[in-house]
């Protein structure tokens, strides 16, 4: 296992983070507000709008999606990280 450099910590921590705000936290209020539960917003047999949801769906999407891409952005600072050769030119650190 090799260490993570600050740029990695931070990120990962980044990631997370909005990943969890975004599916965690946002749902987490839309059930607390009560309903509707669904995505989209409800309507009436005349089509009118009756009810919307309390945080919109493309927020709780825009997070994840953000949370996802800074993650593979890590994972592609990792491969640039590593030398030629394949090996990583961190140390290793053994479990106490």
């Amino acid at each position: 296992m090799t260490q993570l450099d600050i740029v990695e910590k931070v990120a990962t921590a980044f990631s997370a983070g909005t990943i969890l705000v975004g599916i965690v936290g946002l749902g987490l209020v839309e059930t607390l507000t009560g309903k509707p539960f669904g995505a989209a917003p409800m309507t009436n047999d005349a089509g009118e709008v009756v009810a919307t949801p309390t945080v919109d769906p493309a927020i709780r999407t825009g997070l994840v999606i953000l949370g996802l891409v800074v993650l593979f952005g890590v994972g592609l600072y990792r491969m640039a990280a590593t030398d030629a050769a394949g090996t990583d030119t961190r140390r290793e650190v053994t479990a106490d």
